[in-house]
């Protein structure tokens, strides 16, 4: 029996339709009242040659940035960003809390500190940039653009040199990490797959597995070797589908992850596909992806030795 880990129930709530979620949480319903918390740096209207538009890009910088400054620190990028840190431009007003966690978190040593970056997607591209594949939607009457690997692009050569340029970054493959939910979810894994040597800690949040018949499935399956990924993989029991994303933990498992080593898994009874759901795993996610670093061993002092002085023997 493949093994599996399990959080606490979460709230009973109606199921949501993941496909119909996928195309209308685009565009944010304004709340009006900020709950940003924490030193956050906004940078409006990022501009990319690559995709041809611009973006909201929202920086969180940990506890002690501005005081350590001979440190660097590991960084994660995150999708939807206006989901991430602010109720006032969430979808629904319901935020994913990633800044207030962070805090709570690093205030009690749980995780090692690090700097995220909110991205924020473009409406109505987001279904074109988010998808690996030309798949169709919304009754199979339109098809993406399949704009997944250019939007790959736009982190690597525009948005990631400009992070560690302008702030103090580890910026080495093994402290870049990525992160999204549904859509946002599986373009997360389908970076990961692609370019496995920038990005190596992936949070992979109810993705959308059924995407162009399991088109992350056949992904997965065409890997000729496992790659250098440590993945977070999720998903809640009233998702309409969920079973798929069991299925693409086991496919993984048989390129090499192991299950709570380099793959951690989560099946989340009664969680459903909404902001709220993915707000209350960050913490597990972030625990997971940033553990601590592991505390310096202790020396003990040794007393100095005097050198020995040979004295030199007198004639006789």
């Amino acid at each position: 029996m493949m093994e599996k880990s399990r959080v606490l129930p979460s709230p009973k709530h109606p199921p949501i339709v993941d496909k119909t979620y996928l195309f209308n949480h685009s565009s944010a319903r304004m709340s009006g009242r900020h709950t940003l918390t924490g030193n956050i740096q906004r940078h409006s209207d990022f501009a990319s040659k690559i995709l041809r538009n611009q973006r909201e890009v929202l920086v969180y910088l940990p506890p002690g940035y501005r005081r350590w400054l001979g440190q660097r620190y590991p960084v994660l990028y995150l999708q939807d960003g206006q989901n991430v840190f602010d109720a006032a431009t969430a979808f629904g007003a319901v935020e994913w809390g990633v800044d207030e966690t962070a805090q709570r978190l690093l205030a009690r040593k749980l995780i090692e500190p690090l700097i995220i970056v909110a991205v924020a997607n473009t409406g109505e591209n987001r279904i074109h940039e988010y998808a690996p594949s030309r798949g169709r939607f919304d009754g199979k009457r339109k098809r993406s653009k399949g704009l997944a690997r250019n939007y790959g692009r736009f982190l690597i050569e525009e948005l990631k040199p400009f992070i560690d340029r302008k702030y103090r970054t580890r910026p080495e493959t093994e402290f870049t990490g990525l992160g999204g939910s549904s859509l946002g979810g599986l373009a997360t894994l389908a970076l990961g797959i692609w370019f496995p040597n920038v990005f190596t800690r992936l949070a992979v949040m109810s993705p959308a597995v059924w995407w162009d018949e399991c088109f992350i499935c056949r992904m997965v399956d065409e890997l000729e070797e496992k790659l250098p990924l440590k993945i977070w993989l999720d998903t809640g029991t009233r998702e309409e589908g969920w079973q798929r994303t069991r299925d693409l933990r086991d496919r993984l498992v048989e390129k090499g992850w192991r299950v709570n080593d380099d793959l951690q898994y989560t099946e989340v009874e009664g969680a459903d596909h909404s902001e709220r759901a993915w707000g209350a795993r960050i913490d597990p996610m972030l625990r997971f992806l940033f553990p601590p670093p592991p505390p310096l061993a202790k020396t003990r002092r040794r007393r100095a030795l005097k050198p020995l002085v040979l004295e030199p023997q007198l004639r006789r």
